[in-house]
């Protein structure tokens, strides 16, 4: 569109204004020098009037019109290329200019200025109306922008309920829960808060016995899990991967979903974040997700109570998920029965995927391994699903139009997974698929190889890596230890890399992941092989870990054509950092704030 145009509003030309006056337009109160009739002259004065009456209800129509607050904006920094667009060349520049959802134009301030600022203020119409202006913003000096930023794997009403802390059944001061006490001792006791040898992974389940007692009777063994027992057999109250699945646990309201919702998507837009992989929806999460798109009217900012009014404010603007639906193999196949959703609410929610677990985690000793554990060598780990079942399915959900990401954590789980796709690919189009690889922590070099020519997307999470180099050599030794969370290895077999957090196993903060991906250290800059970094040789660069949580997760979620990085026709999701992580060392990146994020040209955290 050429910067002298205006827009109907719905954004498509309108015409040119040049000086105040369209373009073929006549003079309407020019000399006549014809003997026209007074009736004539008084015509020419109703039809002017009429004109202007019209004219002016025209304006007034337009600017009530709530597409005309849309204006055209552009988000400038004050250092020449602080705005990252990862694009396919890696162009850095000085502002990208957006005017409702969609981004317009990318450039140095004066040649944005020269596009846009020179051509639409001159036209009436934003000379009477201020909300179709031209308006430049600059972020703070130091601060960049780059594309919104996206976890590519996460748990979203699992880490709302992490945060939360029930009372219920509290009256008074003196009535607060053990809990309460024991947070306390924990953050005052900096030996238990900073022990290395514990971890939290979300594969196990600790019950009461009163639980346990209204679940009873248990089986002796559980394929895919473990119920924990003492020396005299009796089930100890843990119970891991496809155990947890014994224990009966009250179903969930609506009232509560949305509440943890509310904390989840406060806190991503605090970390930046506009879109969140959701690693494992159930019927209920869905259906729960697909209202909330269908309302669209969740809040942006941390508010207890919306008026109607409120609501039609921030209409639209919540965070994109991309949904992996959970696949329960004792129920029927559903992939040729149920509709992949796509770009619902607005594209704030897409569920086109299938989430399948291979294994369990090393840090329970549930990953399935080729050999033995080196501290535990009664177990190589277990798988969660029969083989069989994998070479089943897979090929189903692919031919039947789904993404199919499959959870694997072991040499032999990430082995037997890449079988199962290698076989189902064949002949077909890799790219229409897309076959995603969820935390891919540990293969043969061989499996590292046949991941990059297959074309498989490995989604990985960094700070898993810094959590975990503090006991992997015990677990599995000298030489397999290499073998695990080689990211440049990877890589370089050709393969496209996602990053994620899997929050709230680790911290929800993409920088913490970032930081990981290039430093392999904790962060006070520690690590088992010293402050170069845990196996430094495995470090991914900068722009390879930026790609990680902006372009590469658009294209593992079908979404590059949309999001990603910051070109023309994109939406205008953008977050902004108080510091340049491209280029401070690195010991500064976790001191890095977030100035703003917004999606849809929304500001939905911060202010600009």
């Amino acid at each position: 569109m050429s910067p002298h145009e205006t827009t109907t509003s719905n954004g498509e030309p309108n015409g040119s204004l040049k000086n105040g006056r369209a373009n073929g337009s006549t003079k309407l109160n020019g000399t006549h020098t014809s003997p026209a009739s007074g009736t004539r002259k008084t015509f020419q004065k109703k039809y002017n009037a009429l004109f202007a009456f019209a004219f002016l209800g025209a304006v007034w129509a337009m600017f009530r019109s709530p597409s005309f607050e849309k204006a055209t904006q552009a988000l400038c920094t004050q250092e020449g290329g602080r705005v990252y667009t990862v694009d396919e060349h890696g162009t850095t520049t000085e502002c990208v200019v957006f005017r409702g959802v969609h981004i317009l134009d990318t450039g140095t301030f004066s040649e944005v200025q020269e596009r846009w600022g020179n051509g639409l203020l001159q036209s009436v119409l934003s000379r009477i109306s201020s909300r179709l202006s031209f308006s430049v913003q600059f972020v703070p000096h130091g601060a960049i922008i780059i594309p919104g930023v996206t976890d590519s794997h996460a748990h979203i009403l699992e880490y709302g309920a992490g945060q939360e802390l029930s009372l219920g059944e509290t009256q008074n001061v003196q009535g607060m829960p053990q809990t309460i006490y024991m947070i306390e001792f924990i953050l005052n006791n900096p030996d238990i808060l900073n022990d290395k040898t514990k971890w939290i992974h979300y594969h196990a389940l600790w019950v009461s016995n009163q639980a346990m007692k209204l679940s009873t009777p248990f089986p002796d063994s559980v394929e895919g899990g473990v119920i924990v027992r003492d020396g005299k057999g009796r089930p100890t109250g843990v119970f891991l991967d496809n155990a947890r699945d014994l224990i009966k646990q009250p179903g969930l309201t609506e009232d509560d979903l949305l509440r943890r919702f509310k904390i989840t998507v406060n806190h991503a837009h605090a970390k930046g974040l506009t879109s969140v992989h959701d690693a494992g929806l159930d019927p209920a999460s869905l259906a729960f997700f697909k209202k909330q798109a269908e309302k669209s009217v969740l809040p942006v900012r941390n508010r207890d109570s919306f008026s109607v009014l409120d609501m039609i404010k921030f209409i639209v603007t919540q965070i994109r998920i991309y949904g992996m639906t959970h696949f329960d193999e004792h129920q029927p196949y559903w992939g040729n029965t149920t509709q992949p959703i796509i770009g619902k609410g607005d594209y704030r929610l897409t569920a086109r995927s299938v989430k399948i677990f291979a294994d369990g985690a090393l840090r329970t000793g549930g990953a399935a391994l080729y050999e033995p554990y080196h501290d535990n060598p009664e177990t190589s780990g277990f798988l969660r699903l029969d083989p069989e079942v994998l070479f089943d399915v897979i090929p189903k959900f692919l031919a039947d139009g789904w993404q199919v990401n499959v959870h694997a954590i072991g040499d032999r789980a990430n082995g037997i997974v890449l079988d199962a796709f290698e076989a189902s690919l064949k002949g077909a189009n890799v790219t229409a698929l897309r076959p995603r690889l969820e935390h891919a922590q540990m293969m043969t070099r061989a499996d590292m190889k046949r991941l990059g020519e297959l074309g498989v997307i490995a989604s990985v999470q960094p700070t898993h890596a810094i959590s975990d180099m503090w006991y992997a050599k015990d677990r599995l030794g000298p030489e397999r230890v290499k073998l695990l969370y080689a990211f440049r290895s990877v890589v370089d077999s050709g393969a496209r890399i996602t990053l994620g957090s899997d929050f709230p196993v680790e911290s929800m903060n993409p920088l913490s992941a970032f930081y990981a991906a290039i430093t392999r250290v904790s962060p006070d800059g520690k690590s088992p092989h010293g402050p170069g970094g845990w196996f430094p040789e495995q470090r991914l660069s900068r722009t390879e870990a930026l790609r990680g949580m902006t372009i590469d997760p658009a294209y593992a979620s079908f979404m590059e054509g949309i999001l990603g990085s910051i070109e023309v026709g994109k939406r205008a999701d953008f977050t902004i950092f108080s510091q340049d992580i491209m280029t401070i060392t690195a010991d500064k990146i976790l001191d890095t704030k977030v100035v703003a994020t917004v999606i849809d040209g929304k500001t939905v955290f911060g202010n600009l």
